[in-house]
């Protein structure tokens, strides 16, 4: 798996221009990893909940989920922040979530062995 994220500043806004902080993120997948994902479907799982600092106060937070699928294919995940703080902790996050993500790859590439325990 290899991991890209960037950070973009852009401004939104006809009348009213407000900046964000936007954080690009990038995942390669190999292809065992892709083939491990759809095997065991593990598409839907949600990686993170996060709310983009654009968001509207009546919005579903289901709507933001960070979920595998979003990552596949090579498809880049754009998410806005308020400040370049906000983009550095979302960025350390995403980091996390991703360290995670490999470990429990790996768990689902091979069933579990028969073990034997006396007790």
């Amino acid at each position: 798996m290899r991991v890209s994220i960037s950070h973009h500043t852009i401004t939104k806004g006809l009348l009213f221009k407000k900046t964000y902080h936007e954080v690009h993120l990038t995942v390669a997948f190999t292809h065992e990893e892709k083939q491990i994902i759809t095997q065991r479907g593990l598409l839907k799982t949600k990686l993170l909940d996060r709310r983009p600092a654009d968001a509207k106060n009546d919005a579903r937070d289901e709507k933001f989920e960070l979920r595998v699928e979003h990552l596949m294919n090579g498809t880049t995940d754009h998410f806005l922040c308020a400040t370049p703080s906000k983009s550095k902790i979302y960025e350390e996050a995403l980091f996390d979530v991703l360290q995670q993500m490999k470990v429990w790859l790996e768990d689902n590439a091979d069933p579990g062995t028969p073990k034997t325990v006396e007790f």
